[in-house]
């Protein structure tokens, strides 16, 4: 594309390309955006090397021409969109790119492979969160992911309201709070499951938390407490009937004296395991395979489509929208609201402006308010430092959880329904 809009003398033409999805993934009632400082952070970074244009050069994939272009290649255009941890529904404009058409298109793949993976797990993880109403949960999925998603997807789901991650990565580059438990293999390899507890009590201190369900679950219980005391940390349960168990464990304990002990579970959760332990004497959760492949929904379907172009250096603005059956999308650039009555989120407002020269206001009843959800995140090339490393995790992690707390209470259900907002456009 680059290479024929070089020659047709097009490339250089101002465009507006948007990221948006048509549907929620799965039937969801709302998703949860992640992955845009990441996304900030890979445009920065968006370079062809020396090794990379040698390669397009002998393999015959463009001409002379485009190699120039792409070896001086520096986005320098404008971003703005969704916040980070910000709620979405169908049709919600997250990410809007300004550039030039050869700039800003060589982008596409890029940015929609973060957003559409963390956006996905982020949604997932949310889910989760709401099922376990309060109680602490751990992203253990590091060895269900390839090495690089891991990391993206444990700072996925800790924006999404997860308290810890297992993969020590995230948190030297994300400062994500990190956690870990003693594998099966820890007690297989020693000669008794009670000198496995006693070298984990050593090196750990007696707070730490036992695995006790290698062998017979009764008796990993009584040696653990035995081992520790009854300041036991906490025990760990990664198989069996678990709404069954953790009541008879718990009864265990604190037969024994240990009342303070925590009781964890991990083994294959998702959302509706999470939300089936509900009134069970759980404390904690370690959520693995189903947080890292979007709990059935492992990429959140969003596209990048041209919006608008402006005719000439100095022409008007032209919205541009593809009609295709099943595909169509709306043209113009646009910015978000979302409708709040009495604190609840209510509608999605989508504004439409044709020129691009002026967005305008759009009158809002006098019942509701209106927040803002459309922001800068990139200045002629530079992104804003507010949404990039720890602190802009930090950042989304706290947005993420004041935007759930406005969705109305019939969103955070786990079975299929329609979006929990209408969208409305202006």
């Amino acid at each position: 594309m680059v290479e024929a809009a070089l020659r047709s003398g097009r490339a250089g033409r101002d465009c507006v390309f948007e990221v948006f999805g048509r549907r929620l993934p799965g039937e969801r009632r709302y998703g949860v955006l992640a992955g845009t400082g990441r996304v900030l952070d890979a445009i920065t970074a968006f370079r062809f090397g020396r090794a990379e244009l040698d390669w397009l050069a002998d393999e015959r994939v463009v001409d002379d021409a485009t190699l120039a272009f792409l070896a001086d290649y520096r986005f320098t255009g404008q971003v703005e969109g969704y916040r980070e941890g910000e709620v979405y529904v169908p049709g919600s404009p997250l990410l809007t790119v300004r550039g030039t058409f050869a700039e800003a298109v060589l982008l596409e793949t890029i940015v929609l492979s973060v957003l559409n993976y963390d956006s996905a797990v982020a949604t997932a993880a949310a889910r989760m969160v709401a099922a376990a109403d309060g109680h602490p949960i751990a992203e253990m999925g590091s060895r269900r992911a390839n090495e690089s998603a891991a990391v993206a997807a444990a700072r996925a789901a800790y924006i999404a309201g997860f308290s810890a991650t297992s993969n020590l990565e995230a948190g030297r580059t994300w400062g994500i709070p990190t956690m870990g438990t003693a594998a099966h293999a820890f007690t297989l390899l020693h000669d008794s499951e009670e000198e496995a507890s006693r070298a984990q009590v050593a090196a750990l201190g007696p707070g730490t938390t036992l695995l006790v369900d290698t062998y017979d679950v009764r008796q990993g219980v009584e040696t653990a407490v035995r081992v520790a005391g009854t300041g036991l940390g906490g025990v760990r349960l990664d198989s069996g009937d678990l709404p069954a168990l953790v009541r008879e464990v718990r009864a265990q304990l604190d037969g024994l004296g240990a009342t303070g002990t925590r009781i964890t579970v991990t083994s294959d959760l998702d959302e509706h395991t999470i939300a089936a332990l509900r009134g069970a004497p759980v404390d904690a959760f370690g959520v693995g395979t189903s947080v890292v492949t979007g709990s059935g929904s492992p990429a959140a379907g969003f596209v990048y489509k041209l919006v608008a172009r402006r005719d000439g250096d100095d022409g008007e603005w032209m919205p541009v929208a593809k009609a295709s059956t099943g595909k169509a999308s709306i043209g113009g650039a646009k910015r978000a609201e979302r409708l709040l009555r009495g604190g609840v989120a209510v509608a999605e407002r989508i504004v439409v402006d044709d020129d691009r020269d002026g967005l305008p206001e759009a009158p809002t009843p006098a019942d509701l308010t209106a927040r803002a959800l459309t922001v800068a995140l990139m200045t002629d090339g530079e992104p804003d430092a507010r949404w990039l490393g720890p602190a802009g995790v930090a950042a989304a992690r706290e947005h993420r959880a004041a935007a759930v707390a406005e969705l109305p209470a019939a969103a955070l259900r786990l079975s299929r329904g329609e979006p929990a907002l209408p969208t409305i456009s202006v």
